[in-house]
């Protein structure tokens, strides 16, 4: 339902790869609920996705960067600012990749080299973004920066690999930078630990299928969509949360405060 939540917000989106992406979801949304924004992705993944029929559905235009490079994010904020005419007032870190669970590799024998590459991409690049729009001056007061992650980063679960790592360095980054940016300009800066979700991303990680219905049946309210998901970020991005910072916020279904439910006691009895 739109009622115009975002009615004169401009942003950024990061990582819309196609339909099964949550940030693809979330610029739907956000489009509904009244904002512009602009879209970005690394050019190898814009080749392998469908981001321009996104960006026509929205109204939006797109601005190509790799999120490791400080070059590439002070281009993607200067760019966005002028075509979107002023600051913004949220931003979308929808990004990450480990070559390590690409390429099958065992926890116990990881490929040092990726894993860096995996932290970069998917932690320090969130670094990178709120550094370089401190610096540009580039958000309004009172924006929001939202980052996605997983429950990963405080537990363990098997064939995530070195995913958990980033994933904790990034909702540590969320804390850091939240404080200063809060401190600076009234920025407040959370991450969202989503439900499994049947993302591009999600599906390279082995046994997926299996744990998403584990994790179903582990959450009283069922898994948390995909759709659900963008919602809750149109209302981070909302004035409706201006005192919420520093925050890992859990959007599971229950998932993790439930020891154990009915439905999968019944499962385990079978």
């Amino acid at each position: 339902m739109a009622n115009n939540l975002l009615e004169g917000k401009r942003g950024i989106i990061s990582g819309a790869l196609d339909q099964n992406s949550i940030a693809w979801k979330v610029a739907l949304k956000a489009k509904e609920q009244g904002a512009s924004f602009v879209l970005t992705n690394a050019p190898i993944a814009m080749r392998m996705g469908a981001i321009n029929d996104l960006a026509a559905q929205c109204g939006a235009e797109i601005v190509p960067a790799d999120a490791t490079s400080v070059e590439d994010i002070e281009n993607l904020f200067s760019k966005s600012t002028e075509i979107l005419g002023g600051k913004l007032d949220f931003v979308l870190h929808s990004i990450g990749m480990s070559p390590n669970v690409r390429k099958g590799k065992d926890y116990g024998d990881l490929n040092y080299d990726w894993m860096l590459k995996s932290i970069d991409i998917s932690a320090i690049s969130f670094h990178k973004m709120m550094a370089v729009a401190e610096k540009q001056d580039a958000m309004n007061e009172w924006g929001s920066i939202v980052a996605l992650s997983y429950i990963a980063a405080q537990r363990t679960f098997p064939d995530y690999s070195d995913m958990a790592q980033a994933k904790a360095m990034l909702e540590s980054i969320a804390r850091s930078y939240g404080e200063r940016f809060a401190r600076l300009k009234k920025v407040r800066v959370n991450t969202i630990s989503q439900s499994p979700t049947m993302t591009t991303a999600g599906s390279g990680v082995g046994g997926f299928d299996v744990f998403i219905d584990y994790a179903d049946k582990m959450s009283p309210l069922g898994n948390a969509t995909a759709d659900a998901c963008a919602d809750y970020c149109v209302s981070m991005f909302s004035d409706l949360t201006r005192m919420v910072t520093m925050q890992n916020l859990m959007h599971d279904g229950g998932f993790s405060s439930s020891g154990i439910t009915e439905r999968l006691v019944e499962q385990l009895k079978k």
